[in-house]
């Protein structure tokens, strides 16, 4: 018997973002099943709890059962080091992208840390690029360019297939996590990085660096800046403790005992 690589792939959450179609829900939960996956997480989801959603989980119930409903994509990403966003297409501004294969040895490397997450939007339209503000890259799956729409489940089980493809071949069966290299620090989770960007554009506004009016375009920019590095708890705090003493203008200059 194949031991399950359970200690990698339960740091993983699935989130579904607003899903319209309670029946995908339930296609859903019987993907992860499948692929040894079981942290089902559900935002505002339309006609939930169904019937539908039980009889598509054809066997999955339990994780439908286990499934938690959050008022918030904040609420369900607490807590995690690493957010990966689906995405069907491109934005204006571009966001790091990820094929599926690579996407998973990202979310299984950050799990060594603590929990990530792999966000799907709504059936028809995705992800908002507000939501996605949220994620430090995004994932596509290669499908033919004249026919790239997938079904809400088909997609999930796409990138899990990958995460248990990638578990199982890193550690070779046993049910270690993948380690992280160098033993780096613990990437900062969800809300302290949330908490850090509104900091950030609290603190350019009172610079008079940020038109208030209009903060979105440079704020994607510097999230995306920032999930490049993504910074530590440590790194995370020392970013506030500039932006504090920044807002509150120079201090000590001139003063000889600080020279």
């Amino acid at each position: 018997m194949t031991n399950e690589p359970t200690g990698a792939l339960g740091a993983v959450r699935i989130v579904l973002v607003n899903t319209t179609h309670p029946g995908n829900i339930g296609g859903v939960a019987r993907a992860m099943k499948n692929m040894g996956l079981s942290d089902l997480r559900l935002v505002n989801p339309q006609g939930y709890p169904s019937a539908e959603a039980t009889a598509r989980a054809s066997g999955a119930h339990d994780l439908l059962a286990r499934a938690r409903v959050h008022d918030d994509l904040d609420t369900a990403l607490a807590g995690c080091c690493r957010v990966l966003g689906t995405s069907a297409r491109q934005r204006t501004l571009r966001w790091p992208e990820l094929t599926p294969r690579a996407a998973a040895a990202d979310l299984l490397q950050a799990a060594s840390s603590g929990p990530v997450a792999l966000l799907f939007g709504r059936e028809r339209t995705g992800l908002t690029n507000e939501e996605l503000d949220r994620c430090q890259a995004l994932v596509t799956i290669p499908t033919h360019p004249d026919y790239s729409s997938l079904n809400l489940a088909a997609a999930v089980q796409v990138l899990t297939y990958e995460l248990r493809l990638a578990a199982l071949e890193a550690g070779q069966g046993d049910a270690a996590p993948v380690e992280s290299p160098g033993g780096g620090e613990v990437g900062a989770p969800h809300e302290e990085l949330e908490r850090f960007y509104a900091h950030l554009e609290e603190t350019l506004q009172v610079l008079d660096f940020l038109d208030p009016d209009n903060p979105r375009h440079l704020m994607r920019r510097l999230r995306r800046l920032f999930a490049r590095a993504h910074p530590s708890v440590n790194e995370v705090n020392i970013l506030r403790g500039i932006l504090t003493h920044a807002a509150r203008g120079p201090v000590g200059r001139g003063d000889p005992e600080r020279d």
